[in-house]
């Protein structure tokens, strides 16, 4: 059994609209799967469905498998048992993600005294390790800083390092890189990589940006209007993009890059 299995999602409004339609995918132990697509393209809500956390109004189809709990049909408190300890999110903006009225550092307790019952000097000695592991220095005064009183670099490595903390077996990262600058984004996909490698987890990035998921993962689904409209390993559709809208992807990242590159020799 896959550690998640979508099979032929879908999710509607209530005036019956469609917003995601027939998307089927799976994510093996220790996969890194890439869904990219332009905004409104269906991966957010595609993420939010599998957590089981669509917002009010929006109802799922289809079948989501986590873990084996059925996150469309399963009572809520069954839901809510793999939250956090199957799989975690990092959402885009940490700052609002994260509790602004909530230090980082009783923030990643949370999770570690919900699920592993830590307290005490154990669990103030587990929270600094999440911050060192996430490379963040001076753990002390990160952990009684509030959020607004961090960098956005420094936000996301805290968001990093509360969905790691209990070790899930997925961590989905819903563009969690967007609201950052060019180098401390290379900075936080290199610090995703290198964890999820160290602990074995299953990886699902999603992203506008084709050349950021090539960094992360391995195979890709790409979703445009709700729908995936065409998949494989992420090197095959780049080198050889199959759907019209694969390819405008591809030749706008390639254009990117040789403007980059132009600008760098002038």
């Amino acid at each position: 059994m896959s550690l998640l299995s979508v099979d032929s999602l879908g999710v509607r409004d209530q005036s019956g609209r469609s917003l995601v339609s027939d998307v089927s995918f799976a994510v093996e132990p220790g996969d890194r799967i890439g869904l990219i697509g332009e905004s409104g393209s269906g991966k957010s809500l595609t993420a939010l469905a599998v957590m089981g956390l669509l917002p009010p109004g929006l109802t799922a189809s289809g079948g989501i498998e986590l873990d084996g709990v059925d996150m469309i049909r399963a009572p809520e408190r069954r839901r809510t048992g793999v939250r956090g300890r199957v799989a975690s999110v990092v959402f885009q903006e940490p700052l609002t993600a994260l509790d602004p009225l909530m230090t980082a550092g009783r923030q990643i307790a949370g999770p570690l005294r919900r699920f592993q019952g830590m307290k005490g000097a154990a669990l103030d000695e587990a929270v600094r390790a999440a911050l060192d592991e996430v490379r963040l220095t001076d753990t002390d005064r990160i952990a009684r800083a509030y959020p607004h009183q961090l960098s956005g670099g420094q936000r996301q490595r805290v968001a990093i390092a509360m969905a790691l903390a209990c070790r899930p077996k997925l961590l989905i990262a819903d563009e969690p890189t967007t609201a950052l600058d060019v180098t401390v984004q290379a900075e936080i996909l290199d610090l995703l990589d290198r964890l999820v490698d160290v602990h074995g987890t299953a990886l699902l990035f999603i992203t506008h940006d084709l050349p950021v998921v090539a960094r992360v993962a391995r195979q890709a689904h790409v979703l445009r209007a709700g729908r995936v409209v065409e998949s494989g390993p992420i090197t095959e559709l780049i080198a050889h993009p199959t759907d019209p809208y694969t390819r405008t992807l591809v030749d706008s990242a390639r254009r990117f890059d040789a403007a980059l590159r132009g600008a760098h020799d002038d």
